[in-house]
């Protein structure tokens, strides 16, 4: 037999054939489980004359005659292997030719077969048969770790589809939207465009990782793996060649009649070299390996698009974040994984010094070690890979953006009060809502914004500062303009007059968390042919006057009604009465079927006085019911002698048509709105509640509080954190959890 000139590696030249390999390895190990059968039956037969034992070794030459395909090329050689068998095979030929010329007694040497060949044997095989399963499942772990890595290629391809059909979903409702809701939509679909792009920057970046991954899954694990069983299949050889050679020493001694064979089987098995069945293995099941071709950028069906990464300003924000969290991972992973590769090569060079019997401790226990040791280096590494494919992928194509960067010191934090996010206005919802500050200058983010906040921290800031930073950028966060696309002249409107139900109102439609924002677009409530002011069961209170923002309301005359004079007052008639009189401080407008409407500065007769509900009748004209006693000051009664006659009343000023209260002296400034007033007589009584903490307002949405201040409850928490309360016929929005009933 020729000696093995070149080492094979399996790795090398084999590439991706983990199962042709594994097969054939596996014939190997079944293999030394018939060897030390045979040396138990032979240990059996030596008790019975060369009849006998000849007959055996016929036996063992056409069991071998069978295997000599699979033992030497495999059970699928892509090059037929002829009548060629391996180095092994044929060494195992000279021992059976050996055995067949000895046909002496073997009483004495049948026991030693069994204790110093047959054993070892069957504990060899069980060995090797463990260690190559331990080849196995790390090889199934590898495929599933490649297959995974595919899985999120696939993941990000679909969370960049979904961005780019929700992107088409806010351009149609764009389309499709009115003038008040235009710039919202507008707002919404560009918003969604910058939210596509960062998807597809991070499904191309995935493209990249993968890609790499597959290159070393193709290049270096699996090869790893095929020269793991190349080892093994050759150290399963060198140890069937030392318990051969113990065997033939055994007959060597027990049989000095047959010292001339047993010299030449001494002889045979030294030459069969481990290498040289796995170079006829190799040689026979050379293949085209076939790898697969890297991923390339797939556009959306909906969204079509280029493979260059986005680099606006917006863009660079994101990626800005993204290169700067994998500069700092790659320094980190670096290290970690030169501590752990030198843990893997501490393994290989024991498991070295077991195989040339420096070390006692078990080969199995020793590999399944480095196969831990290598899942562990082989996750550090593709973390490193991913965070450095990441940072060159970036610095490639938009320059080293982290250069010059402040970045905020964020650390992750649950909020336990009301909080607003300082990139994108809205709430941080909740009492545990998950999201980040800045330990230096106070920003607060949600989860999702922190990638998005520009690197642009001030710095260490005190209290105060932190307290004018956090409004700044409530602020800019507020007022984000939205892209106009068809933009439509702002009305010249005069101010439309719109009701808001005080805290009185305990049916009110209007709920602060449903709409609270920096904005104040929203804060009068307007009346609905629904939902109108006058089926309210309780009173409410004219508010200041807004600017319609974008429709034009009809200017409509009053109905004549309006034009009639009031009768004269009874004592200017009939000076017998001398009902009280008072005069109206604040407008107010009726709530109920026992109600009457009057105007800030009306005289009115005073029916029946308060009785201690708050309440009280009076007359107005021709018209009589109930006010509230708080909206109403006392006039001292008349004295008796002659009056004037009652002036005319001038003309009422004309009306918008989508609110029932008079524009006289809308150009004045705004009428002043009435204080809280109790309930009327068999409505809900109210309730108060009082701050137990300091409060500053974030926006006009929500109330100031000092402890020890009362408010009307008009809606209780929800579950958004915050409650609705009312002071001074105002409502707006509190933490709920800084307040307390009373």
């Amino acid at each position: 037999m020729a000696a093995a000139d070149v080492a094979p590696q399996f790795g090398a030249e084999l590439k991706d054939t983990f199962k042709p390999v594994n097969t054939w390895v596996t014939n190997g190990i079944a293999w030394l489980d018939e060897v030390q059968q045979f040396y138990r039956e032979r240990s059996v037969i030596e008790k019975e004359y060369s009849a006998k034992l000849s007959a055996l070794c016929k036996k063992y030459h056409d069991r071998k005659a069978k295997k000599i395909s699979p033992l030497s090329v495999g059970d699928t050689p892509t090059l037929t292997p002829g009548s060629l068998e391996s180095a092994s095979l044929t060494t195992w030929t000279t021992q059976l030719s050996t055995v067949e010329s000895h046909a002496a007694e073997r009483d004495r040497f049948a026991t030693e077969l069994v204790t110093h060949i047959a054993e070892p044997l069957k504990q060899a095989a069980a060995q090797y048969e463990d260690i190559r399963k331990c080849h196995v499942d790390y090889h199934a772990k590898l495929e599933k770790e490649r297959d995974a890595s595919y899985g999120e290629l696939k993941k990000a391809k679909g969370k960049y589809d979904g961005a780019c059909q929700e992107v088409e979903s806010r351009r149609k409702k764009m389309e499709s939207s009115f003038d008040h809701g235009k710039a919202k939509a507008q707002s919404a679909y560009q918003q969604q465009i910058l939210e596509m792009n960062n998807y597809k920057n991070l499904y191309l970046i995935s493209i990249n990782v993968t890609n790499k991954l597959k290159e070393k899954f193709f290049h270096e694990y699996v090869p790893e793996v095929l020269d793991g069983l190349q080892d093994l299949n050759e150290t399963r050889v060198a140890r069937l060649n030392a318990l051969w050679t113990l065997a033939g020493q055994l007959e060597k001694t027990a049989l000095t009649n047959s010292v001339n064979h047993t010299t030449n089987t001494l002889n045979e098995i030294p030459r069969n070299d481990p290498r040289l069945d796995s170079m006829m293995f190799l040689q026979h099941n050379v293949t085209q390996s076939q790898e697969p071709p890297n991923m390339g950028f797939e556009p959306s069906p909906v969204w079509h698009d280029d493979a260059s990464i986005i680099t606006d300003e917006a863009a660079k924000v994101f990626l800005r974040n993204v290169l700067g969290k994998s500069k700092a991972q790659v320094r980190e992973l670096r290290v970690e994984s030169d501590r752990k590769k030198r843990e893997v090569d501490a393994g290989r060079r024991t498991r070295q010094n077991i195989q040339q019997g420096k070390d006692n401790r078990s080969e199995v226990e020793t590999v399944r070690s480095i196969f831990v040791f290598q899942e562990s280096l082989h996750e550090t590494e593709r973390k490193w890979l991913t965070a450095e494919v990441e940072t060159s992928t970036i610095i490639a194509v938009a320059g080293d953006l982290s250069l010059g960067a402040k970045n905020h010191n964020f650390r992750s934090q649950t909020f336990k009060i009301p909080t607003n996010c300082d990139l994108c206005g809205e709430r941080i919802w909740g009492l545990s809502a998950k999201g980040f500050d800045c330990r230096d200058c106070g920003y607060t983010c949600h989860s999702k914004c922190q990638m998005k906040v520009p690197a642009e921290c001030p710095g260490e800031q005190s209290k105060e500062e932190k307290k004018k930073l956090k409004i700044s950028r409530q602020e800019q966060a507020g007022a984000s303009p939205a892209i106009d696309l068809d933009a439509s002249p702002v009305s010249t409107a005069a101010p439309s007059l719109t009701r808001q139900n005080t805290m009185n109102s305990l049916s009110s439609g209007y709920a602060a968390s449903t709409g609270r924002s920096v904005s104040t677009s929203n804060l009068a409530a307007q009346p609905t042919p629904e939902n109108p002011a006058d089926e309210a069961p309780v009173p409410v209170a004219e508010t200041k006057p807004t600017v319609a923002a974008a429709k034009r309301n009809r200017v409509l005359a009053p109905p004549p009604s309006a034009y009639v004079s009031a009768p004269p007052p009874i004592e200017m008639a009939a000076p017998k009465s001398k009902e009280p009189r008072g005069k109206m401080m604040y407008a107010y407008e009726a709530g109920g079927a026992d109600e009457v409407t009057v105007q800030d500065g009306d005289d009115v007769t005073i029916v029946e006085p308060d009785d201690g509900s708050g309440w009280m009748r009076v007359r107005a004209g021709s018209k009589e019911g109930l006010v509230p006693a708080s909206y109403v000051e006392s006039a001292p009664a008349p004295s008796p002698g002659p009056s004037a006659s009652p002036a005319m009343p001038e003309r009422p000023g004309s009306t918008y048509s989508n609110s029932s209260a008079s524009l006289a002296g809308s150009a004045a400034a705004p009428k002043r709105v009435g204080p809280a007033v109790a309930p009327r007589r068999g409505a809900k009584k109210l309730q108060y509640v009082e701050a137990m903490y300091d409060y500053d307002a974030r926006s006009d949405m929500e109330w100031s509080m000092a402890e020890g201040d009362r408010f009307v409850l008009i809606t209780r928490d929800t579950g958004d954190g915050w409650a609705d309360v009312e002071r001074g016929g105002v409502t707006k929005s509190v933490p709920a959890n800084y307040i307390q009933p009373v």
